[in-house]
């Protein structure tokens, strides 16, 4: 039975990539990297808040700085996955 998310795909006129075991390994190894450094980057933000000392000015900082610091680690785990795709159809 196809998924929805499939048979849209058909209807849609695209295809859907089929990966190999070892490649969904690669890219979930990938995930598995930066899933580690985005908790990384919480916990060392969240060390840093409790040394803030109540400073809203400090605190505000360090929470955008970390905002900052997922967006750019989810580009580069986009990034690093999108190159490795075109690895696999090459």
């Amino acid at each position: 039975m196809k998924s929805a998310f499939e048979l849209a795909m058909e209807r849609l006129g695209g295809s859907i990539k089929q990966y190999s075991n070892e490649q969904k390994e690669q890219l979930a190894e990938i995930d598995k990297l930066y899933d580690a450094k985005i908790a990384q980057a919480k916990f060392a933000a969240a060390d840093r808040l409790k040394k803030a000392d109540n400073d809203p000015a400090q605190q505000k900082q360090i929470q955008d700085d970390l905002a900052v610091e997922l967006r750019s680690l989810e580009e580069r785990r986009d990034y690093k996955k999108d190159e490795l795709r075109k690895q696999f159809s090459s």
